[in-house]
């Protein structure tokens, strides 16, 4: 059996440049002496840290909520979703038409270059021929995620209210599918009430379609004592499709986020690898501050988080 490295040279006849060239390099390189290690080690070290950890989050829209700017919106639906996408935000959920059809919606939103990412109904807009209006608004707007942003009283304090409802909210899941939307629920402080040995959100996880989106507040959440954020993250897997960005701190109410008492890095860590998210959505409500310099700097900090 020929000699394989002898019958390699043999049919190579550029090997002994090739061997001759990394001998060069070889020794080139092992003449590096200690200083000129420790240069390398220091420049390396000045790499800026939002370049060592470019793949540490998923790329995630942030929007924001038009409650934040509900006031302006009144007067000025345009210049208003101008100033936001400003501020350097991707999209926008509405709360309110204002009397607008969802064509003339999209013309202002296609103007300010935001997308629609969820629309905060009642729950009677969904509801009978109304949601018919309601899916056709919603196309039109380009927006997929029809969140209902609250529910009658009763409904919190009563698991058989609490059973229809969740199988009300099951057969609009099932009529909207066809459409291409989906219909989800946004928490308040009073959905982390016991009804019975759990919670109140996690009955109603378990008792909802897995495709009905369990839009999460992270700072209503935090209003309840012994709630905590990781946990419902983690046990409904897949179901927090948007997200509510909301600083909670009971120290400073009206901190903004980064400088409030939530744990961000970890609810994004969790968000991302096992709550299915697909946007971030950032709200304020305090009144401490004019509500585009509140959304500009806490869109600013969550930034420097994720950098």
């Amino acid at each position: 059996m020929p000699d394989p490295v002898a019958l390699q040279q043999r049919l190579d006849p550029v090997n002994d440049l090739n061997r001759l060239n990394f001998r060069k390099v070889i020794m080139k390189t092992t003449q590096l002496n200690r200083r000129d290690f420790l240069a390398l080690g220091t420049a390396a070290a000045l790499v800026p840290a939002s370049l060592t950890a470019a793949a540490k989050w998923k790329k995630i829209p942030i929007a924001t909520q038009a409650w934040c700017v509900r006031k302006q919106m009144k007067d000025d639906i345009p210049g208003t979703l101008q100033a936001v996408a400003q501020l350097g935000y991707e999209g926008i959920e509405l709360e309110n038409a204002f009397g607008k059809s969802g064509v003339e919606w999209r013309k202002y939103l296609d103007a300010a270059k935001l997308k629609a990412c969820g629309f905060h109904h009642s729950f009677n807009e969904l509801k009978g021929d109304k949601l018919k209006t309601a899916i056709e608004f919603n196309q039109a707007i380009g927006n997929r995620n029809l969140i209902i942003r609250s529910l009658p009283k009763d409904v919190y304090n009563s698991k058989e209210l609490l059973l229809k409802t969740a199988a009300e909210i099951n057969e609009i899941a099932d009529k909207i599918k066809a459409a291409g939307l989906r219909v989800g629920y946004h928490n308040h402080t009073t959905d982390f009430n016991k009804i019975g040995a759990d919670y109140w959100w996690n009955v109603f996880a378990d008792q909802t379609r897995k495709n009905v989106i369990l839009q999460f507040d992270t700072g209503n959440a935090s209003e309840m004592e012994g709630v905590s954020v990781l946990d419902f993250l983690k046990r409904n897997k897949g179901r927090t499709i948007s997200m509510h960005v909301k600083p909670f701190s009971k120290k400073s109410p009206d901190a903004f986020l980064g400088d409030d008492e939530l744990n961000w890095n970890q609810i994004m860590k969790t968000v991302e690898t096992v709550g299915g998210v697909e946007w971030y959505i950032i709200e304020y409500e305090r009144d401490a501050f004019p509500p585009l310099e509140a959304l500009k700097a806490n869109l600013d900090r969550f930034k420097k988080m994720r950098a």
